[in-house]
């Protein structure tokens, strides 16, 4: 009722932007679409940061454009606010810079001015509270915000109106403020962070098991724990770079219909935790390694810095972002063998290459032809367009058939002989093999592939009983 006579009186009703109208922050949005093109564009950030907030904001505004209809907005609010426009002014009041919260404020149209942070003053706070008193006077506006923050514009308010997860927030605001509206915004707990951080991608690491199994050292315990803190290790590293992807792959993953829903794009995650937990992971991460050995550590830092040059340039580079991604595959079994102190085995980083650069193709080649059927043309933020089809099939399968070949290979190898009483037992892996690769491709042709093949290979009923199979003939063979 106390809202609605505030309506009938034409008391204006002011809006904050960041965590309120969008369930995002755009200084954060735009430095990570900056640091995407230009990632030493964060040494410039510092610089403009010592000339202000202000300042900064404006420098990043001036070097990138945000897509305001792929923000995550606060919908419940947008649809209020539209009822609310018929009775009063309702103004736009924001930190942000005005270069860029001008799109977003003419997207909602929900709005009759824009009152926003210009180069020089940062509205925010005792800022923000300051214009808005000179522009409505003292008590003569309500004001709808998310944070702590805004407990300085709510001191001057008419009345006080909160977006929050629980109600600390709104108690805070009561104590300054008439409370005469509550939106309350879903939290997206262990679940979002554990989608955020990928937990389930964490079985791509048991490839750092793979030369402990191979080298058939299963029974050192010693080893064993080397190569179960090497999971770790990778895991923890794996998760750091999934966020920072996620981060600085906002704008592409917005357009894609399942990485939509990732916690950042969609806010159901605050941004600014995305880098601090990307940091904490990454410290955790290289911490442990120091304890499997020297020589782990050397191989983990060139997959960090593999994986993210991927994250930020490779991958919008055609082949070389496939070629990239069996790489990352293979540096794990690298990594089991530093981590067990054992060398490399040429046949199973051949096998490894060309088995992942498959799968590898598959993905790309399920992700093109689910552009082809909604008829688009080329792929956001990647170097590939519908075209490339059957050129990424072809390759995919021979590389494919080439993990056979090398498999093969080893099977009549000095190698094998040397390792297993019955070698001539595993020639029946490649038939088993053979399958396995033509069917992988025969349910991506018919577009039914999981757009992560090592997913679908571990989910995948078939998979996991040629597995168990692929297990028997080895033990067989031993």
């Amino acid at each position: 009722m106390a809202v609605e006579n505030a309506a009938k009186t034409g008391i204006p009703l002011c809006v904050d932007l960041d965590g309120t109208l969008i369930r995002s922050d755009l200084l954060i949005e735009s430095a990570l679409a900056l640091l995407a093109q230009h990632p030493l564009a964060i040494f410039s950030m510092l610089g403009w940061l010592l000339r202000g907030k202000a300042h900064l904001k404006r420098e990043i505004a001036r070097r990138v454009q945000l897509d305001p209809v792929a923000l995550p907005y606060n919908h419940e609010l947008i649809d209020w606010l539209r009822e609310q426009r018929s009775h009063r002014h309702v103004v736009l009041c924001t930190a942000s810079d005005v270069t860029l919260a001008t799109p977003v404020a003419d997207h909602a149209a929900v709005f009759d001015e824009v009152m926003a942070s210009d180069g020089q003053v940062n509205l925010s706070g005792a800022n923000k509270a300051k214009a808005l008193v000179e522009r409505f006077g003292e008590k003569a506006f309500d004001y709808i915000g998310n944070a702590p923050v805004d407990l300085a514009v709510w001191k001057h308010a008419h009345a006080a109106l909160v977006v929050e997860q629980g109600e600390t927030l709104s108690k805070a605001a009561a104590r300054v403020a008439p409370v005469e509206k509550r939106f309350t915004v879903r939290s997206g707990g262990i679940k979002a962070w554990a989608k955020a951080l990928r937990v389930h991608q964490w079985i791509k690491n048991v490839l750092v098991f793979l030369p402990l199994l191979a080298s058939h050292r299963v029974l050192e315990l010693d080893r064993v724990a080397a190569a179960l803190l090497a999971f770790v290790c990778f895991g923890l590293c794996a998760s750091s770079v999934y966020l920072t992807n996620d981060l600085l792959d906002l704008p592409s993953d917005r357009q894609h219909h399942r990485k939509r829903n990732r916690p950042f794009a969609a806010g159901t995650l605050p941004l600014i935790a995305g880098p601090i937990a990307a940091v904490l992971l990454l410290i955790a991460g290289f911490g442990l390694a120091f304890f499997v050995s020297h020589l782990f550590v050397g191989v983990l830092l060139g997959y960090y810095i593999l994986t993210t040059a991927y994250s930020i340039r490779l991958k919008r580079i055609m082949m070389l972002d496939v070629v990239v991604l069996a790489t990352l595959y293979t540096t794990r079994i690298l990594a089991g063998t530093a981590a067990i102190h054992t060398k490399p085995s040429f046949w199973l980083l051949a096998f490894s290459m060309f088995i992942f650069l498959s799968l590898a193709m598959v993905k790309r080649y399920t992700e093109l032809l689910a552009l082809q059927k909604k008829g688009q043309v080329k792929a956001s933020g990647r170097g590939y367009d519908v075209e490339d089809i059957p050129l990424i099939q072809s390759l995919g399968g021979s590389s494919g058939y080439l993990a056979v070949l090398v498999l093969a290979l080893y099977v009549d190898s000095t190698a094998s002989m040397s390792l297993y009483d019955h070698p001539h037992y595993l020639w029946m892996l490649c038939p088993l093999l053979l399958y396995w690769i033509s069917r992988t491709w025969a349910i991506a042709h018919r577009g039914i592939m999981h757009d992560d093949p090592v997913v679908f290979a571990v989910m995948d009923r078939t998979s996991q009983i040629l597995g168990v199979i692929a297990a028997v003939i080895v033990a067989a063979a031993v």
